[in-house]
């Protein structure tokens, strides 16, 4: 008989709903069928090598206490709120099938008449007046025996956030890191204003016990949880830290330029990991030693307001006499690499 299991996650912190999908991913027994469902509250999940500075604008989320994550799996940045309702089908390599997986998704939707269907590799659309639209995207990660496929479901979500906070501001950056492709989307209630998290969390299941044709009982995880667990706690604590949500940054260069009343400045700053790996500056000003000193002092400096806010303090121990004009060179670019 087919094994399952269902975990419904009572907490909207992102760190620990992918610490604990994480877990179950490492922990589980292969040859069990597994359904995760969860819920973020305002957050920004970015793919496993993407770069938040090019994806996201790290400042306004800053200013608005929107939270940055990111996953284990590839793909694209993505807003979270609590109108979106994820998903994690987690199984066995060998029994691993996305296809079961998004029929499991439609044919939950078709309980409230909606009408969806599996594009391309990632995507769930439904059929509206103005053409197709997206509902869900997806991501996907594999090892030797085990693989899992999650994805987000747009239910009520705040559509105008993913605007706000995943178009950057215009910075002249280059990056190899992957860009996330903008799609047309809309919400589930604009096809049924009966949709909640709730009603949709039970359909899925539904669908679930129903395919496998197997029994469970829904287990609901919270914070108490994650303190029962050493492992989860230590990759929560991972998750959270700022090594991993920006030290995993792939290279990029950023080009900032700007005039001060004591001279122009030109910028090129290389970043790899979240740290400023080279820098060149160019300047009319009449104090070279200042570019000299800063250029040495920002070198191995996070890719930060704090990493910049470090590097002058040092600068400005040697040049004790320009410490006005270091003061507003920090302030402008502590700003532009916010």
């Amino acid at each position: 008989m087919t094994k399952i299991r269902v975990l419904l996650s009572d907490t909207f912190d992102p760190w620990f709903n992918l610490a604990t999908e994480d877990w179950i991913f490492r922990d589980m027994d292969p040859e069990t069928h597994v359904l995760f469902l969860w819920r973020n509250d305002n957050t920004v999940v970015i793919g496993r090598y993407q770069n938040p500075w090019t994806e996201c604008n790290t400042e306004k989320m800053e200013a608005d206490g929107i939270k940055l994550a990111r996953r284990q799996s590839g793909g694209g940045a993505v807003f979270h709120d609590l109108g979106n309702t994820n998903f994690t089908f987690l199984s066995s390599k060998k029994n691993y099938d996305k296809s079961v997986n998004n029929s499991i998704i439609s044919n939950a939707l078709k309980k409230f008449d909606v009408k969806a269907f599996a594009s391309g590799r990632n995507d769930i659309l439904v059929k509206s007046d103005d053409g197709d639209k997206k509902v869900s995207g997806s991501a996907f990660k594999e090892t030797k025996d085990r693989a899992f496929h999650h994805g987000t479901l747009l239910i009520d979500a705040d559509l105008s956030k993913l605007g706000n906070y995943l178009n950057p501001s215009k910075k002249k950056l280059e990056s190899k890191g992957i860009k996330s492709v903008r799609a047309r989307v809309t919400n589930l209630v604009n096809c049924n204003a009966s949709i909640n998290h709730d009603s949709l969390c039970s359909a899925i299941i539904e669908e679930f016990k129903k395919h496998y044709q197997a029994e469970c009982e829904v287990e609901i995880l919270d914070h108490q949880f994650l303190k029962t667990v050493t492992h989860l706690d230590n990759y929560y604590q991972k998750l959270k830290d700022w090594d991993w949500r920006f030290g995993e940054t792939p290279k990029f260069n950023h080009f900032l330029e700007e005039r001060f009343a004591w001279g122009g400045i030109e910028a090129h700053i290389d970043s790899h990991k979240g740290l400023i790996t080279d820098c060149k500056i160019f300047s009319d000003s009449l104090h070279p030693e200042m570019i000299e000193y800063i250029t040495r002092d920002l070198i191995g400096k996070k890719y930060s307001p704090e990493g910049i806010e470090e590097a002058f303090s040092q600068t400005k121990k040697e040049l004790p006499m320009i410490a006005t004009e270091l003061d507003e060179f920090s302030c402008w670019l502590a700003k532009e690499v916010h």
